[in-house]
């Protein structure tokens, strides 16, 4: 077992999809499916199951999946650890990423953080978002952030400014306010596949935070449309077919309380923290740095 086949089956844990997960690990989509069979092989377990729609790892994929990022992790800190021993740390170095919309928190954060830790090196890069999850997922960036506008459903519902559901006109929850997770209980779901790999993830992203990863159902806006019609399941999509949504008369839009927009900083660290490490306090500086920007 070798720690480039941890990263694709991560990659693929992640994403849910074996071309996009091949892409983000730079290797071909046979190699990928060839990495996985021989892990299952060595684990002696099914750790994915396949369809044409859809990738869902089992029960068994899910733990392996928690072994898989927790021994990465353990082997970028003890790297760390390594150079710090042989280099000393004076060559300590950040390398954070953040996107457009982040901007004004990000250098002043960093230069409050200079000022107290000047022998750690910065590096700042400015990306896109889907440009930050790749360099996060590698190791290339140390940390990652972003805002993003986010609706509020009700109180425990949260989507991206670029997400909305959707139901047949006749389901049960369609004209219901107030709407929360344990409302979309009873509920299978289905998502609509996009090939932006930014919305795929968040699709993917919003899916796990409603708790449906295991009831979802994968497909064309065609296949999810005619889906609804004809079952009680819960749709989500890109908001790029919120037109073709609205055009069907037998459908309805979930309605999102506008007046709960608000812009929600997404910060990650590919990086374990402890409480006296530096990047802490980086941290906590870009924590603060937002509150007082937004206060």
């Amino acid at each position: 077992m070798r720690f480039e086949q941890l990263e694709q089956f991560v990659a693929l844990g992640q994403l849910r999809h074996f071309r996009q997960a091949a892409e983000t690990t730079k290797i071909s989509t046979s190699a990928l499916t060839r990495s996985i069979q021989t892990l299952e092989d060595e684990v002696g377990y099914e750790l994915v199951k396949r369809s044409t729609r859809s990738v869902k790892l089992t029960t068994e994929g899910e733990l392996f999946l928690e072994y898989a990022q927790d021994t990465l992790s353990k082997l970028e800190e003890t790297k760390k650890r390594l150079f710090k021993s042989v280099n000393g740390c004076a060559s300590e170095k950040l390398v954070i990423g953040y996107t457009n919309n982040a901007s004004a928190i990000v250098p002043i954060s960093c230069g409050q953080f200079l000022a107290q830790y000047p022998h750690v090196k910065i590096e700042m890069q400015l990306q896109e978002q889907s440009e930050l999850v790749r360099k996060l997922q590698l190791g290339e960036i140390d940390i990652s952030v972003c805002s993003q506008a986010v609706n509020s459903i009700g109180n425990d519902i949260h989507l991206p400014d670029q997400l909305i559901l959707f139901v047949a006109k006749s389901h049960p929850l369609a004209n219901k306010n107030n709407l929360c997770k344990q409302d979309l209980n009873d509920y299978p779901m289905y998502s609509c596949f996009s090939q932006s790999k930014q919305i795929q993830t968040m699709l993917n992203e919003a899916v796990d935070g409603l708790n449906k990863t295991s009831s979802i159902k994968v497909g064309s806006i065609e296949q999810v449309m005619d889906g609804l019609c004809k079952s009680n399941h819960v749709a989500i999509s890109s908001i790029e077919h919120a037109s073709s949504v609205a055009e069907n008369n037998n459908l309805l839009q979930l309605k999102t309380n506008k007046n709960l927009a608000h812009e929600q900083l997404i910060v990650q660290t590919s990086q374990q923290v402890t409480a006296d490490d530096p990047i802490n306090q980086l941290l906590s500086l870009i924590e603060k740095t937002a509150l007082s920007i937004n206060s």
